[in-house]
């Protein structure tokens, strides 16, 4: 049985909806409460080494986000879905893959000198959107670049060798 474990500040904010959900579902879970000053300690480096960081990375997470919330996942005709994934790889994706090109330039990761959740929200989004059109980023080499970066992260190489397999 797997066991959950939610990490907030101490009050209710954001937090509070997920321990209703575990709740109303009875579902057990560690309610870690963090203080605010104890805060800078625990925060990982994964969200930017400064404010702008966190903002640019949480920037390209909601561009990536807008990107796969187009995808017709829910649609049940295979033709119109199939019609619907075409016109979004051949419209919308080159703007995107542009964009994080762009954005990215000669660097090695998407925000400053080291990996946040963008790169790696990167690499998630890319491997979804490689199933539905393989090679889509084949003209963008910085970025599949980027991705390989990610995928050698000894720690997210070992995810990936181990978690399940799906088609998603």
């Amino acid at each position: 049985m797997a066991s959950y474990k939610l990490t907030y500040f101490n009050m209710r904010g954001r937090a509070e909806l997920p321990r209703y959900i575990f709740a109303y579902a009875g579902i057990a879970f560690e309610d870690r409460r963090v203080e605010w000053r104890d805060w800078p300690s625990i925060k990982k480096r994964l969200v930017g080494n400064s404010r702008l960081a966190e903002a640019q990375a949480d920037a390209l997470v909601d561009t990536l986000n807008d990107f796969t919330l187009l995808i017709p996942w829910r649609e049940d005709n295979p033709q119109i879905k199939t019609q619907k994934i075409d016109m979004l790889f051949q419209s919308h994706a080159p703007k995107l893959l542009d964009h994080l090109q762009c954005h990215l330039g000669d660097r090695k990761w998407l925000v400053g000198d080291s990996e946040t959740w963008a790169d790696l929200y990167c690499h998630v989004c890319f491997t979804t959107f490689s199933v539905l059109r393989p090679g889509f980023a084949d003209h963008h080499p910085a970025l599949c670049g980027l991705t390989d970066r990610v995928e050698a992260i000894p720690n997210i190489a070992k995810w990936i060798q181990c978690r399940p397999t799906t088609e998603f």
